[in-house]
């Protein structure tokens, strides 16, 4: 009898690991769908009168929603709430949402001070910066075939950058000391914030054990207090003390908020059970989703850099789930 639950242990392992595994796939796929068609569909459906910080406010409010809604179908609601703690929210949730807070003001500091191609290069280091840090707080090794993926995962991003930024405007009247201070050393800045965050995120979800879903509850209301705040003297909070919040909404604007939010839900997800790093994957791999859904549904041919990219991105995602890091027999 003894022998026989052996057997059933590995087989039982065996088959959640490929369940686990299906889930991911689905995740990813789901995600790389909903961020490619996602600038599509808010181009389609939302207004330019519109005020950002209300679309914005909006889909985190709707994210929270939901995820409560999940937790409640999961039956893990009371559970999840019983256990939780303030302590362990500004642990697992806090800090990552202002990081990301942070990285996001970083983000709009470079853009104003540096050319598109500058730009689009140095943000792409966030993928390389992402494993490093996932490697300092998770021990999560690379193989050196996962290592030369991303640095082909980072060229076709950059490649696929190029192409969307070629028709903006460069930026040349910048002084050096300008570039360097305010746009270089920012974006760079950016890039380690936005893979520090991602790797605590996947911390406090692998280690601690905190549901992806109270994790997108926690984020969004923290993100949410710090947007709101931000209204007091921003254009966005004078243009909703002025025309009100819904300005220029119809019921179709609740099309890409509500796209927006499931984003947000499965980022957390794919996060989570996958890792930041294949979330990395999955992003760039929706940058050739939209370049796709533009020359289906508005006619435009993919450019000349997202062709080249494209047979980078499937490789990189080949040779990573190929050749996983194997421990050696001296680390064991």
């Amino acid at each position: 009898m003894a022998s026989l639950t052996a057997r059933k242990r590995p087989k039982d392992a065996a088959t959640s690991a490929d369940q686990m595994s299906r889930r991911i796939l689905l995740y990813s796929i789901l995600l790389a769908l909903q961020y490619g068609a996602q600038p599509l569909i808010s181009k389609r459906f939302t207004r330019r009168e519109v005020i950002v910080t209300s679309s914005v406010l909006t889909c985190e409010i709707v994210k929270v929603i939901c995820a409560l809604i999940i937790m409640t179908k999961e039956g893990s609601l009371k559970k999840t709430f019983s256990e939780w703690t303030v302590a362990g929210a500004l642990t697992a949730s806090g800090l990552p949402a202002i990081i990301y807070a942070l990285q996001n003001s970083l983000l709009q500091i470079a853009y104003k001070n540096l050319d598109s191609l500058t730009f689009s290069m140095l943000n792409q280091t966030k993928i390389l910066f992402t494993a490093v840090c996932t490697y300092l707080l998770l021990r999560q090794r690379q193989s050196i075939q996962q290592i030369g993926a991303l640095f082909l995962l980072i060229v076709a991003a950059v490649l696929l950058s190029i192409g969307e930024g070629s028709s903006k405007g460069s930026r040349d009247d910048g002084s050096p000391d300008q570039i360097l201070f305010h746009g270089i050393i920012p974006v760079l800045a950016a890039s380690v914030l936005s893979g520090l965050a991602s790797a605590l995120c996947q911390w406090a979800s692998q280690v601690k054990k905190h549901s992806s879903y109270l994790m997108t509850v926690e984020m969004s209301i923290v993100g949410s207090l710090f947007l709101f705040a931000s209204t007091y003297k921003s254009p966005d909070g004078e243009a909703i003390r002025h025309h009100g919040f819904f300005y220029g909404w119809t019921l179709l604007t609740m099309i890409p908020v509500l796209l927006n939010a499931l984003g947000g839900i499965l980022v957390g997800l794919v996060t989570s059970r996958a890792g930041g790093v294949r979330k990395g994957f999955v992003i760039v791999s929706a940058l050739i989703v939209t370049a796709l859904l533009q020359f289906i549904f508005e006619g435009k041919p993919p450019s000349v850099y997202c062709i080249v990219a494209l047979p980078l991105v499937v490789s990189s995602i080949s040779m990573y789930q190929k050749y996983p890091y194997r421990v050696k027999e001296k680390e064991l």
